[in-house]
């Protein structure tokens, strides 16, 4: 296949730091899909000095996001299929809505969605945990018009188990190749 569609990989909280687990989604998607992997840390220009989970949350809330949104913005102009994880998936939605050229969106456990009030025009899928405490309500659903997938039994980090990511990866194929 010489005309691959496009994919890019927007990566959690952690960058590529506790991220072993990518490998597997990259394995299953790339004879498919020209893929590119965004560290979100380094799109949102963190300081990793004090690379704990709080550190790096406060630094995406205050000014990361905007920082990695416009730097996505600036370096993907083609069209692009997203796959985000965690925090990449709002990086993915709000760079949609300042005109990143989507078609599709995957996110997975991006549960700051649930503070976002505008959806961009392109195809969203939404995956969570039930036991993910901070995934949007039932009516954020139905306000975005978004179906919910809701995996039981699970909680905030089940995107790096295998098993889901070759349902995910399979998921993808059959929705943009097939």
């Amino acid at each position: 296949m010489e005309n691959k569609p496009i994919l890019i990989i927007l990566s959690d909280l952690w960058g590529k730091d506790q991220s072993d687990w990518i490998s597997h989604y990259i394995k299953n998607l790339q004879s498919n899909f020209k893929i590119t992997y965004y560290n979100c840390c380094e799109l949102g220009k963190l300081d990793k000095t004090d690379s704990t989970e709080q550190s790096l949350h406060e630094q995406f809330v205050n000014g990361g996001i905007e920082r990695a949104v416009n730097n996505l913005i600036l370096t993907e102009k083609q069209k692009v299929n997203i796959l985000a994880f965690s925090i990449g998936g709002t990086i993915a939605w709000k760079a949609c809505l300042l005109g990143l050229k989507a078609q599709n969106i995957f996110a997975v456990s991006s549960t700051r969605l649930r503070l976002e009030i505008d959806k961009p025009l392109v195809n969203i899928e939404l995956y969570y945990g039930e036991k993910d405490q901070f995934q949007p309500g039932i009516h954020w659903f139905e306000k975005m018009n978004i179906e919910r997938q809701i995996l039981p039994n699970e909680d905030h980090n089940f995107y790096q188990k295998s098993a889901f990511s070759e349902k995910l990866s399979q998921r993808i194929i059959d929705k943009l190749i097939r």
